[in-house]
């Protein structure tokens, strides 16, 4: 894979150059900008399959940056500084980003996914979700977007059942299509999914609320989803989920 750095600060451009030449993927760095037109002109003139960019920068930042190239042709790996809520929209929309300053082991996970991913299919439409959420600070997005194996798959959050963990990696069952395996595990779903009516009842299941049908209190105690799949209830989070439920 080629790659193009974009990031106006000298440091930050050396440290993730020194990163990529040491990590196991075999990226290699076509091209190194210090402000967004000139990165611009390096991506016309390089066709990247990657940038890795920086949001903040004088003149025009990041997001400026790619609506001027759109539409894109490359992924995009976004780099920034601590900001939750950026972050939070960046997983709602299988954006990759690193927080600065940036870790080596967090770079090798990022090039991992990069080398997983078969498409770069409606990179554009994720582009405008992303801004769009951006823009309104306190509105929850009704869709996620998932990487999985095959692709990137875009889902009704109202659509999901349950969520279930299988190592590193998350099942995902919908109530209108077929399971969805994602290379994100359980946890980091757990941290998006919790606002938006989604509770962890078992170290292996996040489960939407609004699917819970019945309580059952045969086996210790399990839920009865949508579709008639029966989820087992971890006995610390009963009292928690029994409080959830009579809310509901």
């Amino acid at each position: 894979m080629h790659a193009i750095i974009v990031d106006d600060e000298l440091k930050g451009r050396n440290l993730l150059r020194t990163l990529l030449e040491k990590d196991p993927s075999g990226i290699s760095i076509v091209g190194i900008a210090a402000g967004a037109r000139e990165g611009i002109e390096l991506i016309r003139q390089h066709h990247p399959d990657v940038v890795f960019l920086d949001i903040h920068m004088p003149e025009m930042n990041g997001f400026e940056m790619l609506q001027e190239l759109r539409p894109a042709s490359f992924d995009t790996v976004f780099v920034t500084a601590y900001d939750q809520f950026a972050i939070k929209a960046f997983r709602y929309h299988a954006f990759d980003y690193l927080l600065k300053p940036i870790d080596a082991d967090e770079l090798t996970r990022c090039t991992n996914r990069l080398q997983e991913k078969k498409t770069q299919a409606d990179f554009q439409r994720r582009l405008e979700s992303l801004l769009h959420q951006l823009e309104q600070p306190g509105h929850l997005p009704d869709r996620i977007t998932i990487h999985s194996m095959d692709g990137i798959t875009v889902i009704p959050i109202a659509s999901i059942l349950y969520l279930e963990a299988a190592g590193a990696y998350t099942i995902f069952y919908c109530a209108d299509q077929d399971k969805i395996i994602s290379s994100i595990n359980l946890k980091e779903y757990e941290d998006l999914l919790s606002e938006q009516g989604f509770f962890r009842v078992h170290h292996s299941y996040l489960v939407n609320m609004g699917h819970v049908k019945k309580f059952l209190k045969e086996d210790g105690g399990c839920i009865l989803i949508t579709g008639g799949s029966r989820i087992q209830l971890s006995k610390r989070k009963r009292e928690e989920f029994l409080r959830l439920l009579e809310n509901k």
